[in-house]
């Protein structure tokens, strides 16, 4: 099977030749410089290093399409841009000075080479009057999606491989975080509620408006749609499903509401942490995958009954463990953790193998080496013991 049948059959719940895997498709599937480069390496490769999104400080790597076919990736992602403006800006800044991005929100070097988010404009707000006030980014600027067309056509024509649409920039409740601060907007929540709903509204309708640029120069030419908000911690959520329920559902709802109404592709959800105690809510608003599965937090770590309850209704990608397993385990370990979640996940379809978020630069890239060929040893249906 190419990769795309291998994928599309998965979606499906239908048993493909083998589990796919997702790898340097989007952010959330993607590595960092570090093990990039010891890939290379031990591959024999050399060239120039590519960022997602163009992003340096982001620190996620592009691969390379030889690295992409050595570790059998059945998936090509598709991005969006930040605006040609805010790339020129940051540019031609001062070395080492922050990253400012296209809404106002920006990283700081805490160390040489690491970056972390520190700018949030909207740290104090708490009224209305300061959203409607705000200089919002223009999301009509056509630069954020003038190579979307050609590199989806592209993707199409070839056939081989599924394409995963990845607006990362489009988060509603982690933008709010990246305008108020993860500490603040969630204290808002609770205090301020009227205005915090105001601003995860603002956010979401110019996510939106960016949304429907990006569908529409894709048309046909996707598989999946990645969006999706971060909602857990290692053992719980960072709200409560009741609050969730009433401010973030609705919104998470009309925007997944919005895309069906201009795409057949599956909806790819990113939400990292225990989110078990969402996952009915999640399909009741159309979610059709769950990424990055995180395996070592709270009840989502019971891939036994996350697959008994949700695997006729919810596709997995993820839950090959980043925290413990891959950063300090042997190869063989890694061998043994692909094989328990294929074991797991994978009978009847409805999994496609990737580690829990990023893989960081911790892992040895013989670790790396070891998720993929394990998964195409342990991965060929029939799933076997």
């Amino acid at each position: 099977m190419s990769g795309r049948d291998r994928v599309l059959a998965a979606l499906n719940h239908e048993e493909p030749d083998r589990v796919p895997i997702v790898i340097g498709a989007s952010n959330a599937t993607g590595m960092k410089v570090a093990p990039y480069h010891g890939l290379k390496r031990l591959l024999g490769l050399d060239s120039e290093d590519r960022y997602i999104y163009d992003w340096p400080e982001l620190g996620t790597i592009l691969p390379d399409e030889a690295v992409l076919e050595r570790l059998h990736a059945d998936v090509r992602g598709v991005f969006d841009s930040f605006p040609a403006a805010t790339l020129a800006r940051n540019r031609s800044r001062a070395p080492h000075g922050p990253f400012i991005d296209d809404w106002g929100s920006g990283q700081v070097e805490i160390e040489d080479g690491t970056w972390y988010p520190g700018i949030h404009p909207m740290a104090d707000a708490t009224t209305i009057d300061a959203i409607e006030r705000y200089p919002w980014p223009d999301m009509d600027d056509p630069s954020r999606v003038a190579h979307v067309h050609d590199t989806a056509a592209r993707l199409a024509a070839d056939g081989r491989y599924a394409i995963l649409a990845t607006p990362w920039l489009l988060f509603p409740f982690e933008r709010a975080f990246a305008m108020q601060g993860l500490e603040q907007f969630l204290l808002n929540l609770a205090v301020e509620p009227d205005f915090a709903e105001a601003l995860l509204r603002a956010i979401a309708d110019r996510c939106k408006a960016l949304m429907g640029h990006f569908l529409a120069e894709l048309g046909e030419d996707v598989d999946m749609i990645k969006i999706g908000d971060d909602l857990g911690t290692e053992q719980s959520l960072l709200m409560s499903p009741a609050m969730y329920r009433r401010i973030l559902k609705p919104i998470h709802a009309d925007y997944i509401a919005f895309i069906r109404e201009r795409t057949k592709a599956k909806i790819f959800f990113h939400t990292d942490g225990d989110v078990f105690d969402l996952l009915d809510d999640l399909v009741e608003i159309g979610v059709d995958i769950l990424n990055p599965v995180q395996s070592g937090s709270g009840k989502l770590g019971n891939l036994a009954e996350v697959k008994r309850r949700y695997g006729s209704r919810l596709a997995f990608c993820g839950a090959i463990d980043t925290q413990r397993v891959l950063p300090t385990g042997t190869p063989e370990q890694v061998r043994a953790e692909v094989r328990r979640a294929i074991g797991t996940l994978g009978p009847g379809g409805g999994y496609l193998l990737a580690a829990v978020h990023t893989i960081m630069n911790e892992v040895p890239p013989e670790n790396i080496l070891a998720i993929v060929d394990a998964a195409v040893e342990f991965g060929t249906y029939p799933i076997r013991d």
